[in-house]
């Protein structure tokens, strides 16, 4: 269920001084001073296009840069907090070990 549209979308207050603060440099600064945050459900608005965010995902911050696209979603959801590896066993690594010798006798 979404937010209350008499509510608004949420940002974080900080996160807007902050995002308020980088936008008063001149445009070519944005990318050198990126926002860092822990706030990954802050919602992307209008005025965030074009700046650079990190979002911290729970062990280290992953660097997003905001394009049009991405307003109306949440930060975090660019900011996986986990790590597929991938699926395997037996036979996968037989699977793999395959591959590995077919490759190398071309």
């Amino acid at each position: 269920m979404g937010r209350s549209l008499k509510k608004g979308d949420f940002v974080d207050p900080k996160l807007i001084k902050k995002v308020m603060k980088v936008k008063s440099l001149p445009r070519d600064e944005w990318e050198k001073h990126p926002i860092k945050t822990w706030s990954r459900d802050s919602t992307i608005t209008p005025e965030m296009i074009g700046l650079v965010f990190e979002v911290h995902n729970g062990k280290q911050f992953i660097k997003i840069k905001v394009i049009e696209d991405m307003v109306g979603h949440r930060l975090g959801e660019f900011a996986p907090t986990r790590k597929f590896i991938r699926h395997g066993g037996k036979a996968a690594r037989e699977l793999e070990r395959k591959l590995a010798a077919g490759s190398s006798q071309k």
